[in-house]
């Protein structure tokens, strides 16, 4: 008796302690994934942090040097279908390590950048792989969480992203202020060299995570519901960027507050989006349709508020927060919906919606401005970021009653 009892015993910790080695790869390849989505965020956004630095440097004026940004986010909407086509056969652990390799390089080739012709192109470069990565991404986190939990599995590979906006950005702009803008892309590659490394070490080594035929991604390009679902993300998801990009006057020129001021309105705004999009995540499994609904439509009550109070310290600051809030929380929904409607194609539906994310922030921007330049004032930029996000709920609702689905938070 006593031996048999002896031997049970092993048996229960030798279950537990694989049980316990399995949590732990688990979470070692999600952590892998978000880093290398944390090394991508800091590169697309502390461009924006340092864009006078290597305007100066390259005797740019600031508008011409907004070209540079302007390429990454071609890369991004250009790389995302294209690159992903490219690889639909390739093992999802193979694709994500040449993702991140070519990203590695784009940013070395972003520090030797001699002129803008050439910034241009490496910036062009790192780009190309965002789309991809966050498609593969996310089919990689789906067979890591399990069935059921796309949207959990996409919201970890964006939590990588978002905490960039908190973390990544405004340290790699004050590495930039400091030792200068080259030294910023070499640091990012540096840690994505970390990041290729962890992903080499912990993705598993499995055929479950084999592509499929470049004829069954394309099946999916023909689906209208797709499009339709990009159209929403597109339209609806302006509204952070046309809010985003003018943040800096937003404090100084509107609620007339000391340029210091800046870092922590950027910080509130990205906390608040690294908090939706873990709330969206879990929402969009749960259901996708009513976290969209939710998601734009506390943005619409948040936007209005910015735009008429924006001048107060405390409305404009904590109203920043909730913009980056309520948005997150949808994105994860558009991400679910994407994945439903072509499930034999979820790398390519993660990259559309990296594409289409990249196509809301020129929208959003260039609306933005075409206001301010209009002469109507800098929360002008919010009303735009309104009928954006309102035009976008509009085009869901409608797309749902034609579909002949019932309406519901």
């Amino acid at each position: 008796m006593l031996e048999k009892a002896y031997e049970m015993q092993c048996e229960h910790v030798t279950v537990h302690c694989t049980k316990e080695a399995e949590a732990r790869k688990r979470g070692l390849t999600l952590f892998a994934l978000a880093l290398g989505s944390f090394c991508i965020g800091t590169s697309e956004f502390a461009s924006m942090g340092i864009i006078q630095l290597f305007s100066a440097s390259l005797d740019l004026s600031l508008a011409k040097a907004t070209d540079a940004i302007t390429a990454y986010a071609f890369g991004v909407v250009i790389g995302a279908p294209l690159v992903t086509l490219m690889a639909a056969k390739l093992n999802r652990r193979h694709l994500l390590l040449c993702l991140m390799a070519l990203f590695v390089a784009g940013n070395l080739l972003s520090a030797a950048a001699m002129n803008l012709g050439m910034l241009a192109v490496a910036r062009f470069i790192s780009g190309m792989p965002q789309g991809a990565y966050f498609g593969a991404g996310a089919v990689v986190a789906s067979y890591i969480v399990g069935e059921g939990s796309a949207g959990k599995a996409f919201a970890i590979v964006m939590f990588g992203l978002t905490v960039a906006t908190i973390v990544g950005a405004p340290l790699a702009t004050f590495l930039g202020q400091h030792l200068g803008w080259r030294e910023t892309y070499v640091s990012v590659a540096v840690l994505a060299m970390l990041a290729l490394l962890a992903l080499w070490a912990w993705i598993p080594r499995t055929e479950a995570l084999n592509g499929g035929p470049l004829a069954q991604e394309l099946g999916a390009l023909r689906k209208p519901r797709v499009w339709t679902t990009m159209l929403v993300a597109a339209i609806g998801v302006a509204s952070i960027f046309a809010v985003y990009t003018f943040i800096g006057p937003l404090v100084t020129d509107v609620a007339s507050l000391h340029p210091s001021r800046i870092p922590v309105a950027l910080a509130l705004f990205g906390v608040g989006m690294t908090i939706g999009n873990l709330i969206g995540g879990r929402l969009a499994d749960l259901h996708a349709a009513a976290g969209l609904i939710l998601g734009y439509g506390c943005a619409l009550v948040v936007l209005a508020v910015l735009a008429v109070f924006g001048a107060h310290e405390w409305v404009l600051m904590t109203m920043l927060f909730g913009v980056g809030l309520t948005m997150m929380t949808a994105i994860p929904a558009i991400q679910v919906r994407l994945t439903r409607f072509a499930p034999e194609a979820p790398t390519l539906m993660g990259a559309m919606n990296l594409a289409s994310l990249n196509v809301a922030n020129a929208i959003g921007a260039a609306a933005g401005g075409a206001a301010v330049g209009a002469g109507l004032g800098l929360l002008s930029t919010v009303w735009v970021g309104f009928v954006l996000t309102l035009a976008g709920l509009i085009v869901f609702v409608v797309s749902l009653q034609r579909a002949g689905q019932v309406v519901t938070v």
